[in-house]
């Protein structure tokens, strides 16, 4: 009898995910940077490890240009998620419909971003009172110098995960 052994699975890092406080009152709800352009693994990550008390998502609208062959739905933990898309557009949104209807729009960082870049793109995108559509923001953060995300948003000393997100403005330099 042989047997045969797969690789191990590449080690994942925890689902990189920021949302608002508040849903609908801003441009975008929040953000998400995924590790690869393979929206199948993504996707499952984003589905399976989203936070319950915001909602079972059931359906995700993506931009063509973020991922390499989207699939039509993706297997998840708790069934199937439908996914659709915008028309060849660059807008780096990725739109969320859960169970109860509800619609998140949230900026798909590129995992080709640094950590300095990517942690500014997720907290701009989850900014209270964020007015910025997904790639306008994303070539902001992009067109700065590497910096560390608190030397360049204000908060007004609110905590920065969880339920109580901290209302956050982009600094004058």
């Amino acid at each position: 009898m042989s047997m045969t052994t797969e690789p191990p699975a590449p080690l994942r890092s925890p689902l990189r995910l920021r949302l608002s406080d508040r849903f609908g009152s801003n441009t975008l709800d929040g953000g998400w940077w995924p590790q690869s352009r393979d929206l199948g693994v993504e996707l499952l990550d984003l589905v399976d490890n989203f936070p319950r008390e915001r909602g079972r998502i059931v359906r995700a609208l993506v931009s063509p240009p973020d991922w390499d062959s989207p699939p039509r739905q993706v297997r998840v933990a708790r069934g199937w998620v439908k996914t659709g898309s915008f028309p060849q557009d660059d807008t780096h949104l990725i739109v969320l419909t859960t169970a109860n209807r509800e619609r998140l729009q949230l900026l798909v960082v590129p995992p080709s971003m640094t950590q300095e870049q990517g942690s500014e793109a997720l907290l701009a995108a989850a900014t209270r009172g964020n007015a910025h559509p997904a790639g306008e923001l994303l070539e902001e953060v992009a067109d700065q110098p590497a910096t560390v995300p608190g030397d360049h948003w204000s908060d007004d000393g609110g905590h920065y995960w969880g339920s109580g997100g901290a209302p956050s403005e982009r600094l004058e330099g």
